[in-house]
């Protein structure tokens, strides 16, 4: 069944930012993600205003996305992050 992640980010520093979006899509690629929103507009309808970046990855599945965020690919990204943001990732099973 297909997975989503869901990622809700504040970036401090921009220019580093770059460095791990440039690292990111391939790691996503290798396992089997795409991107569906890749921090576009947003209009918050309900609630407190979302003012963070909001990225949503589309998996096959639940391993498939643990499988990705755990990866050497994409740990190595994230160390491209480190310092640069911060925010909350969460892997979400579809119907």
């Amino acid at each position: 069944m297909v997975a989503y992640v869901v990622v809700r980010m504040d970036v401090t520093d921009a220019d580093q930012y770059e460095t791990y979006k440039a690292a990111a899509p391939a790691a996503i690629a290798k396992y089997g993600g795409s991107y569906l929103a890749r921090g576009g507009a947003i209009e918050t309808v309900e609630g407190d205003d979302e003012t963070r970046r909001v990225v949503i990855l589309q998996f096959p599945d639940m391993d498939a996305a643990r499988t990705f965020y755990n990866s050497p690919e994409y740990t190595a990204a994230r160390e491209k992050r480190a310092g640069a943001a911060s925010g909350q990732f969460v892997i979400v099973e579809g119907l």
